[in-house]
């Protein structure tokens, strides 16, 4: 796939409305049997990954509404609070993931600013940043986590998902996993195939030669 899009923000906006619908589509085909099985995550089902993205996503849902008020808040009450969440959400059943994720596609619908208002620059609680970042932070952990969601099920979603759009995104986030004096050009393989494997992903063709260790996530919470 690829973009024509030069502007980051709209087309965040636009490919992760598309990437919920796929999401949405593909989850109704399963059965509440898949959604018990291990996802790619380790000790994590896929209940647990489509439990995740909900609140990933409520929790922006939430930093656009604190932005829309002129506040700043947290975007977890707690570590414990986050992990409590993912974990309670984990058992639901193929329609009750189906209302939380549809509740909160038009939630977010509401919720993001008109592309151009002031409010994109106001600050937010995520990574001390602008409620934009809010908006790249929710495309990123939706198109990447819908990959280990569906994976090993009838509606699997491969790595080709990603656009090229998304994919210079990640790899230009996630460059500081990589040691100093390395950069993600250095690596050898296909770009979407470093891409998977900077976001530490098992990508269709690993890439080439021997790797560097990456460091941890650049986030303010333990990732996923």
């Amino acid at each position: 796939m690829t973009t024509t899009s030069t502007d980051p923000l709209s087309h965040a906006l636009a490919d992760s409305t598309a990437g919920l619908d796929a999401l949405l589509a593909a989850v109704g085909q399963l059965t509440d049997e898949d959604l018990a099985g291990p996802s790619t995550l380790a000790g994590w089902t896929r209940g647990h990954v489509l439990s995740h993205i909900a609140g990933v996503g409520g929790a922006m849902l939430g930093q656009a509404q604190a932005a829309a008020r002129g506040e700043v808040v947290p975007v977890y009450a707690s570590q414990e609070a986050r992990n409590a969440g993912i974990e309670a959400g984990s058992g639901r059943t193929v329609a009750e993931h189906l209302a939380v994720l549809g509740g909160l596609r038009a939630g977010l619908a509401r919720a993001w600013p008109e592309l151009g208002s002031p409010l994109w620059d106001a600050p937010s609680g995520y990574r001390d940043g602008p409620l934009s970042g809010c908006a790249l932070g929710w495309w990123r952990e939706l198109r990447i986590h819908s990959v280990d969601a569906l994976a090993g099920t009838s509606q699997e979603f491969g790595y080709e998902t990603w656009d090229d759009a998304l994919c210079a995104h990640l790899r230009q986030f996630l460059a500081v996993r990589l040691p100093d004096g390395v950069t993600a050009d250095d690596v050898e393989g296909d770009p979407r195939d470093v891409t998977a494997w900077l976001a530490g992903r098992v990508p269709v063709t690993p890439p080439a030669g021997d790797l560097p260790e990456l460091g941890p996530w650049p986030s303010a919470v333990p990732a996923r």
